[in-house]
C-alpha cells in the first residue's frame, strides 16, 4: 500500500531517533561565545558594585545631584537588562526594581531627604548582598528575612 495525503498522518520520530547525518549541528562556536561573554559579565560584577558604591557614597540625600542619580539610574539600568542573560537573575531583577524606584524619585521636582534616605537604605542593603553572592537566586527582604 502506498502513502498518499489523504493517509494518517505519520507520527512524528522523537530527536533521540534522528540520525546525526540529520539532526542540526550544534553550533559550539556559539556556546564557546556565550560562555567567554558570561565569564566576562562576572569579572565585571565587581567594579559594576564599586561603581555604585562610589556614587552612593558621593550622593547626597539632602541636596541630591541630579548627574549622580542619573548616572545611579544608568548603572543600575545596565544591570537590569543584561545579568538574567548571563545566570545574575536576581542581581538584574532587584536593580530593577531599584531604578524603577530612582525614576519614580526623579520624576519629582521636590523629593524630600526621607524618601532619598530609604532609597539610599535600599541600594546599600543591594550592594551588600550582591558582594556577597550577587548570583544567589534569593533576595533577601530589608529586615533580614529570605524572599520566597
Amino acid at each position: 500500500m502506498r502513502a498518499t495525503a489523504s493517509s494518517a498522518p505519520s507520527k512524528p520520530v522523537p530527536i533521540a531517533h534522528i540520525p546525526d547525518s540529520v539532526a542540526p549541528p550544534v553550533d559550539q562556536q556559539f556556546f564557546e561565545r556565550l560562555r567567554q561573554m558570561n565569564d566576562k559579565f562576572a569579572a565585571g560584577v565587581p567594579a559594576t558594585l564599586a561603581r555604585l558604591r562610589e556614587l552612593r557614597r558621593a550622593f547626597d540625600a539632602a541636596a541630591p545631584d541630579p548627574a549622580l542619580a542619573a548616572e545611579l539610574q544608568q548603572v543600575l539600568h545596565t544591570v537590569a537588562g543584561s545579568a538574567a542573560t548571563f545566570g545574575f537573575r536576581t542581581f538584574g531583577a532587584q536593580a530593577r526594581v531599584l531604578e524603577q524606584r530612582l525614576r519614580v524619585l526623579q520624576a519629582f521636582d521636590a523629593v524630600g531627604k526621607a524618601e532619598w534616605d530609604s532609597w539610599l537604605r535600599s541600594l546599600d542593603h543591594y550592594l551588600t548582598w550582591a558582594h556577597s553572592d550577587a548570583r544567589a537566586d534569593q533576595f533577601p527582604d530589608e529586615s533580614g528575612q529570605e524572599d520566597i
